[in-house]
């Protein structure tokens, strides 16, 4: 393994191979800051440009485009509260808030460094726990994947917003959502209302866009020419240098980037999982929880580091065993295979160079953020704030409508947008968290095609969800979620009968 990797490294890190992670990681870090495109649909274009280049130089731009997106995702999440990608949903949460108080340079700074630090541990954790790592996934049955998926949306639902019971109705709802379409065990129709557009189901970008992206533009609009977020009050002087970052995030850091490797591990789930389950677990073991949602710039450091971790640990499965860990970790096994490479146990062997050469340069293009994300993506991208709400409302109303109708080019896409949009505005007006929403759209099918086919191979019978061990332990974890808020409300009880009884 040492040798194959020092073999790679000349490669790796070839001019070419250089000028593709550099051109990929700008050109990242700018998709992922506009609503509405996303990294799958840039690689998805890019990869038909690839067939005349040397492997390791076409993986080099997907290496780049990949982290570099990412990232670039927190830019409008922070300055506007519109995720550029789905896994910026979490950073809207603290990002925002920081930016309407002025601390917008802070938040991108803390973005940029966190984003890089999950980065590189993803990268390393590929690079040393790949083969054993993946053995992990192999204990993973339908049952288990059930459990993954209702602990995600327990965890979501209870700990994101202040009422927990708007929390589960927004993840009924999500749920409700997730369904329409053919079902994938059955084949059967749901909710469908026999229009062949929604056969395939709500498309999950435009459903994000129009939950995210427009209620912010309507408060905009009704700023009435008044600047939603003053120009004036970006101060660039509130950035923080990476050690400063460093001391004050270091613990977030360790624990989201464990956190996100972990989920990156397990196939089927993705950057915006990662990202939320690490910002509820800061939030948890936080000393002052009631600071989160308000401009903490540990949410931030969380959530960016949690998504970012997922990276390189998504490709672990499918280099390994040729599953692909989220829909980009797909893709790059198309690029493998465009180039003759069969992904699988035999890679590590029939390419040592091409495949360690691709984990180098997953690991250089998350530092390339601390040097392209610090020196130009903080300063140039913030400057949106200083422009008024009269030039953004419609500037931002473009970019959404392009980057949705790019998806599958159908304008039915922009009135989908336009319905979510109205009732993201309704939620938010009487307080309902939106992020349950997102996972259970996302969950959701998961949730519920594993436990049917769970159900379908022990033969209906449902202990299979509690004799297993790892399932059992998840369950008891999910149980231990639902039952937080109740505790929380006993410990203030025993608190004033003490106080009543001294």
């Amino acid at each position: 393994m040492l040798d194959a990797f020092l073999h790679a490294i000349p490669a790796a890190l070839h001019w070419t191979s250089v000028l593709g992670m550099v051109v990929g990681t700008i050109a990242g870090i700018l998709i992922g800051a506009l609503p509405g495109l996303n990294p799958v649909m840039a690689i998805a274009l890019l990869l038909p440009l690839t067939y005349g280049m040397d492997p390791l130089t076409a993986l080099a731009l997907v290496a780049g485009i990949y982290n570099g997106s990412m990232y670039g995702g927190a830019i409008p999440a922070i300055l506007l509260r519109i995720p550029g990608t789905p896994a910026a949903i979490a950073t809207t949460f603290d990002g925002h808030p920081m930016a309407r108080r002025g601390d917008a340079g802070h938040a991108l700074s803390v973005a940029c460094w966190s984003s890089a630090i999950g980065g590189m541990a993803s990268a390393i954790a590929l690079l040393t726990l790949a083969p054993l790592l993946s053995l992990v996934t192999l204990a993973f049955g339908p049952a288990e994947y059930f459990w993954v998926a209702v602990f995600g949306l327990a965890s979501i639902a209870v700990l994101v917003g202040g009422d927990p019971l708007k929390g589960l109705i927004s993840a009924a709802l999500g749920l409700l959502i997730g369904m329409v379409g053919v079902d994938q065990v059955s084949g059967q129709a749901r909710y469908t209302f026999d229009s062949l557009y929604l056969l395939s189901g709500f498309e999950l970008i435009v459903v994000l866009v129009g939950l995210y992206a427009l209620p912010p533009v309507m408060e905009m609009a009704e700023a009435r020419g008044g600047d939603l977020l003053r120009g004036a009050s970006l101060k660039f002087k509130s950035a923080i240098s990476f050690l400063s970052a460093l001391r004050s995030h270091w613990k977030t850091w360790t624990r989201s980037s464990l956190i996100g490797i972990a989920v990156g591990i397990l196939p089927g789930a993705g950057g915006n999982i990662a990202a939320l389950l690490s910002y509820n677990e800061a939030k948890r073991s936080s000393k002052d929880p009631e600071s989160y949602g308000k401009g903490n710039p540990d949410g931030v450091a969380a959530a960016e580091c949690g998504n970012n971790a997922d990276n390189a640990s998504a490709m672990i499965p499918a280099l390994t065993l040729g599953i692909p860990g989220n829909l980009i970790a797909a893709l790059i096994l198309g690029a493998l295979m465009i180039h003759g490479l069969q992904p699988g146990p035999r890679l590590f062997h029939d390419a040592p160079d091409v495949v360690y050469g691709f984990m180098i340069q997953l690991f250089v293009t998350s530092a390339l953020l601390l040097l392209l994300g610090g020196l130009l993506a903080t300063r140039l991208f913030a400057q949106v704030l200083r422009l008024p709400s009269q030039v953004l409302v419609p500037l931002v109303l473009v970019l959404m409508a392009i980057g949705v109708y790019t998806v599958n080019g159908r304008v039915s896409d922009l009135y989908v947008m336009l319905g979510f949009g109205l009732l993201g505005y309704i939620l938010e007006k009487l307080d309902f968290p939106l992020a349950p929403i997102i996972l259970g759209l996302l969950l959701g099918p998961m949730a519920e095609q594993n436990f049917r086919l769970a159900m379908m191979i022990s033969r209906d019978d449902w202990t299979v969800f509690l004799t297993r061990p790892i399932s059992l332990g998840i369950a008891i974890l999910t149980a231990l979620v639902l039952l937080m808020p109740l505790l929380r409300r006993i410990n203030p009880l025993r608190r004033k009968k003490q106080a009543s009884a001294d």
